[in-house]
Parts: structure tokens; sequence; C-alpha cells
């Protein structure tokens, strides 16, 4: 007779296991292209991660809500899962990293300006291409830094500890 040894399967999160996580990172994308589109595209990247992270404490609402049955505390539960899913990733996936990159992205046509004499479409193309390849440079640490943040703040009110790896 032979054993089965597989690991169980675990549950996979939409919002964090699937593609579906990469619309978190539609602002980052937005600010990378700020030199070159419309103002209005940016906004709408911010619309695309915002309803990422609204979606995603929703659902880990519903999760908690789903876990503590009619149990008491349930309420409050909920609440916790929900306003810790929604600060952390409204800080770490959108706020953070979009101011990160439109510094970063402002900085690098400023200084393509002073110090090149490239055309300008030459350094809008840059600024953007700087943008874009600082993004997976700044997940790790942000992710970190909000997770220390929450930590020692938010968290400490409903008992709750690094929720988000």
């Amino acid at each position: 007779m032979e054993e089965n040894h597989e690991k169980p399967s675990k549950e996979v999160d939409i919002y964090r296991d699937t593609w579906v996580r990469y619309l978190g990172y539609a602002n980052e994308v937005g600010e990378a292209f700020r030199a070159l589109v419309p103002v209005s595209v940016v906004w709408v990247s911010y619309a695309v991660a915002t309803a990422y992270v609204s979606a995603d404490a929703l659902d880990k609402g519903k999760k908690a809500a789903a876990a503590h049955g009619e149990n008491p505390g349930k309420t409050a539960q909920v609440s916790a899962a929900v306003i810790d899913t929604f600060v952390w990733q409204a800080l770490a996936s959108v706020a953070i990293p979009g101011f990160t990159i439109n510094r970063v992205c402002a900085a690098s046509l400023y200084l393509l300006g002073k110090t090149t004499r490239w055309p300008l479409p030459v350094r809008k193309w840059t600024t953007t291409a700087v943008g874009l390849s600082t993004i997976p440079f700044i997940i790790t640490p942000i992710d970190r830094s909000v997770d220390f943040l929450l930590d020692s703040s938010l968290r400490k009110l409903y008992g709750g500890g690094k929720k988000h790896e």
C-alpha cells in the first residue's frame, strides 16, 4: 500500500497568486509613462490600482467572515481584515510606489535635460525606461517598510501582525 506524501494544496488567492496581482502595479506603470501620455491615462492607472486594492480588501473581509462563522467578535475580525488589507495595499501598492516612481521619473527627466543634448522625445522615453526598470527594485523594500509601519502602529490596535508576505 502506497502512502500519499503530497503536501495539501494551498488555496489560490487570486489577488496575490495570479496575474491579477499585477493590477496593483498599474499606477507605477502609469507614473513611468507620465512624460509620454495624457495625465488622464495616469489617473486611469490609479483607478485600476485602487480597484485592485479595494477588491483585495473586500475579498479578505469575506474570507474572514467565512472563517469566523457566527462566533463572537466576528465583526471586529472582519473589520480588522478589511482595514489591514486596504491600508497595507493602499500604502504598499499605490501611494508609496506611485510617489517613488513619480519622483524618480521627474528627477530623471530633469537631469537628462541638464546633462544631455538629447531631443525631448528621447529624454521622455529614457525617463519612462528608467521608471519601469525601477519598479522591481522598490517592491520588496516598500513592502517590508509598510509591514514595519503597520506592525508598529495600526496592527497594535487589533492584535494583528505581519499579514502580508
